[in-house]
């Protein structure tokens, strides 16, 4: 379990420090960044948000608050809570034309910063639960490594960094987005901003 843990917010870090990182979009308060290795697409939206890092980490680490500004959350149940940095949850996502909805079961842990430069983490994974395991009426998806950054940059603002590897699975849901037009992702950056302040 431990391992497990400690290799969710690993594999987070790691994601993040890549070099080769592209701008695609920058906004006022939103850029969006891509990175391609053979058939993983990452990408990274940097949100800048006027409230407190800390707090800031509390409304993003509590995942059963994610689909009031997600739509594609659609439920979010805890499973388990494995200790107080660490909750199991069973996600579903609305269906795409013609597919059934998709299901996820997700370990999701979380980190203070150890020094006022290092950024809050809420790394996310899937894991596998023998209490849940895939049922028909949905697709049962993976995530291979997603999750939050968050860094202070004064008392009452911070820079919130969202990542994503996607693989195939997750691509219809992009596909929108890689042909050029972020605006499915621009738009849930900005309910996530308006959720948080």
């Amino acid at each position: 379990q431990a391992y497990v843990s400690y290799s969710n917010i690993a594999a987070l870090v790691h994601l993040a420090a890549k070099p080769g990182w592209e701008i695609t979009t920058a906004l006022d308060e939103i850029k969006i960044w891509t990175h391609e290795e053979s058939d993983v697409l990452s990408f990274k939206v940097e949100m800048q948000v006027k409230i407190p890092s800390c707090l800031a980490f509390s409304l993003l680490s509590d995942f059963t608050r994610r689909q009031r500004w997600d739509k594609h959350f659609l439920t979010c149940k805890v499973l388990q809570a494995v200790n107080e940095d660490e909750k199991i949850y069973h996600v579903t996502s609305p269906p795409m034309t013609g597919h059934k909805p998709r299901d996820f079961v997700i370990l999701v842990s979380q980190r203070e910063p150890c020094k006022p430069s290092e950024p809050y983490i809420v790394a996310v994974k899937s894991v596998t639960l023998t209490s849940m395991p895939p049922s028909p009426e949905y697709c049962r998806s993976e995530i291979l490594c997603a999750g939050f950054q968050v860094y202070s940059v004064s008392r009452s603002s911070c820079t919130v960094c969202y990542f994503n590897q996607v693989t195939s699975g997750i691509m219809p849901y992009l596909a929108a987005n890689l042909t050029g037009s972020s605006k499915s992702i621009e738009d849930t950056a900005l309910e996530c901003i308006k959720f948080l302040e």
